[in-house]
């Protein structure tokens, strides 16, 4: 008797102890999303070091009081680079999520809802599109457009067109077959004001939900490309760079790619951490 009282009582602790511990790492997530969004908004309220200038007396000075992140090899603070580059990779994977959402979303609304061999046409080049790794792709497109940071934010959008317009065309058919769609044409709404008034508005939410995922595919695409030099060139203060900047001192001075990869990490870990809440209560 006493087992079957206290059981359901522990089974209600621990689920209310899992729901505290998500509710406690979905408030930490945007506390660092935030954090991350004042340090490329404002990175001057966060640091009064230099991102450029160094000093050669400090050089490869562990993280402490001083050097929160400790110095690179010319002696530069690096958190003040980290913060300072947040605005450069953050900015980057904006443009590019804006880029892959507006065509990817335009693809699939054509696809879905013009139908026949519009669809085909559009979802073969899709097809073609996905089979393809976004970071291969991004790459083609960086050395074809050439190395920069603008370009690597083009190529990354363009590499996630295909995943926005696969999700929209399915949103687009499955709206398109609602009865208040055709009540609408019933009731004699152009096709167009149908796509403005009932299909696009009721379709968007998934592809919203997936471009606040794609957020930290994109800034793993980003950094990865700064980390591979397609990014832009020192001593410019990109997460991607920062990270490869010490990859010949990580046996001696590991602070220097450690503690931005780090920080690189938490801000994708964060925004995949909101999507998924945001995925859950769409669902």
């Amino acid at each position: 008797m006493t087992a079957t009282v206290l059981a359901p009582s522990r089974s209600g602790a621990l689920r209310r102890l899992g729901e505290a511990a998500r509710r406690r790492g979905l408030v930490l997530a945007w506390v660092i999303v935030l954090v991350a969004l004042g340090w490329a908004l404002f990175p001057s309220l966060f640091t009064s070091y230099s991102p450029y200038a160094g000093d050669p007396d400090a050089s490869f000075a562990p993280p402490g009081a001083e050097h929160w992140f400790g110095t690179d090899r010319l002696g530069r603070d690096l958190f003040a680079r980290t913060v300072h580059g947040a605005g450069t990779t953050l900015t980057a994977t904006l443009f590019a999520v804006l880029i892959g959402f507006g065509a990817g979303s335009l693809l699939g609304l054509v696809a879905g809802f013009a139908r026949g061999w519009a669809d085909t046409a559009i979802m073969r080049v899709v097809d073609v599109f996905l089979a393809i790794p976004n970071l291969l792709l991004a790459m083609v497109i960086v050395s074809v457009l050439g190395y920069a940071t603008d370009n690597i934010a083009l190529a990354v959008g363009i590499s996630s067109i295909a995943s926005f317009a696969r999700v929209m065309r399915a949103e687009v058919l499955s709206v398109a077959s609602r009865d208040y769609v055709r009540a609408a044409y019933g009731l004699g709404v152009r096709r167009l004001g149908v796509v403005v008034r009932h299909i696009v508005p009721n379709s968007l939410s998934s592809v919203l939900a997936l471009a606040a995922l794609e957020i930290g595919s994109a800034i793993l695409s980003v950094a990865g490309l700064g980390f591979l030099g397609y990014g832009a060139p020192p001593p410019e203060p990109e997460w991607g760079l920062l990270v490869a900047e010490g990859r010949d001192f990580v046996a001696v001075h590991p602070w220097i790619s450690l503690l931005p990869g780090v920080a690189l990490a938490a801000v994708v870990l964060a925004t995949h951490r909101i999507s998924t809440s945001l995925r859950k209560d769409h669902g």
